[in-house]
């Protein structure tokens, strides 16, 4: 190495006063080049250690986050490429860089090394001015690496909090699901001349899909299918509000229900009551979102029934013999257009018939190519499960769903009300 120039490495060190400083390793079996390479890494600002074989470098490098070498390829013993790739081989926290001192020029010689795992070379005689630059280039290497590893740090800092976050909101997800299944009516209830069961299904933690029923009087019961449009929070905050103004449990806060002059409850005519609900959401709530929804009443003692649909799926009328009558005209969503209005459609049910409500997650439940399960399939299920009631009844059609579909969940919410009528029950 030629002779250092100690007022020029004075200067060089004040020039780089802001550069972090690093724990450079030199070594070189030559006791005379390792102490000059040292004294100029020195005067730049490094801190210095020296070792004078590869095996003894290799023992300072297992005690010390080493940051940078300078080590002489020809040396007894382990020399310099076999040092190189015992030092890759060290379990380390960071990465450490590596130059080759060489008298080797040649293709061969720098391939080799650079398979053992060194970053750069220097030929020798060292030049003061090109092995700061050398070691300028591993400065930026290193604060590079750095840098990367405090990026990781903070980014996997961030998922771990983000873990946390998404753990909590699947807990609360998950509490506001059992809520939202609260808000049914009791699934399976034997009312006087019927069975009424209930099935809700949600494709995520929360649904827009609602279905119920309410008692009306001691021979009379209101029925509802419901699906607020989107998915998610908004959506099943809208449902358990319409749930509030369909609900059995406060009649007096049921939309659909008032006082007659003798003091009993009665009904609305549905019709009526999907208008006060449509001037509700425009005029009051202001939400963009809307519903669609079957709504009915039907008498348990004589099977008179009146119902309205707006935009919801066509209910069916299954009668005691297996036959299947889809009824209903289709309609406007509610909430979408101011004063609109709904046809009432009447039906009478007999002993033996029954009568489902449900929403279009069931009809266009998908395929794995594609196809929905309709209408046809519908009616051909209806046909398959005359014979089932109740739970058995809802259990099997979302069995018979996940089968078509291929999947254990939908894309969309799935649910029903099936009223099934018999006069001589309980």
């Amino acid at each position: 190495m030629q002779p250092v120039d100690t007022e020029k490495l004075k200067t060089a060190a004040a020039a780089q006063a802001e550069l972090t400083l690093r724990h450079v390793l030199v070594v070189d079996d030559s006791g005379a080049q390792r102490r000059t390479a040292a004294a100029a890494l020195a005067a730049w600002g490094y801190g210095v250690l020296e070792a004078e074989s590869g095996e003894a470098a290799l023992r300072i490098c297992e005690e010390t986050p080493i940051d940078l070498i300078l080590s002489d390829w020809m040396m007894p013993g382990m020399d310099g490429p076999d040092f190189c790739r015992a030092f890759r081989a060290l379990d380390r926290d960071s990465y450490g860089y590596f130059i080759l001192l060489t008298s080797k020029s040649g293709t061969d010689e720098i391939a080799h090394g650079l398979d053992a795992g060194a970053d750069d070379f220097l030929t020798k005689p060292v030049n003061p001015e090109e092995l700061r630059a050398r070691i300028h280039a591993g400065e930026r290497v290193l604060r590079m690496e750095s840098e990367l590893k405090h990026k990781n740090t903070l980014l996997s800092d961030t998922l771990d909090e983000l873990q946390k976050l998404y753990d909590a909101l699947e807990r609360d997800l998950a509490q506001a699901r059992e809520l939202q299944q609260s808000l049914l009516s009791e699934q399976y209830r034997r009312l006087p001349g019927a069975h009424v069961s209930l099935l809700l299904h949600p494709s995520g933690h929360l649904g827009g899909d609602l279905v119920g029923y309410f008692p009306i009087s001691a021979t009379h019961v209101g029925l509802f299918a419901l699906d607020v449009s989107g998915h998610g929070v908004n959506s099943a905050l809208m449902t358990a509000r319409l749930a509030g103004m369909l609900s059995g449990g406060t009649p007096e806060r049921n939309i659909a229900l008032f006082t007659a002059p003798d003091g009993s409850t009665a009904a609305r005519p549905p019709g009526e009551v999907l208008g006060r609900m449509n001037r509700l959401l425009l005029e009051e709530i202001r939400t963009d979102l809307y519903f669609t929804i079957v709504l009915a009443d039907v008498d348990l003692e004589n099977g008179h029934a009146r119902m309205v649909q707006a935009g919801h799926p066509h209910p069916a009328l299954q009668r005691h013999d297996g036959s299947i009558e889809l009824i209903g005209g289709g309609g406007l969503p509610v909430g979408l257009v101011p004063d609109a209005r709904w046809e009432e459609v009447s039906l009478q049910l007999h002993p033996g018939d029954r009568f489902l409500l449900l929403s279009d997650g069931i009809t266009e439940c998908a395929a794995p190519d594609g196809t929905q399960f309709g209408e046809d399939g519908l009616r051909g299920l209806m046909h398959e499960l005359r014979g089932l009631r109740d739970r058995a009844f809802n259990e099997t059609l979302l069995d018979a769903l996940r089968r078509f579909s291929g999947r254990a969940e939908f894309d969309d919410d799935v649910s029903c009300v099936l009223l099934e009528f018999d006069r001589e029950a309980g």
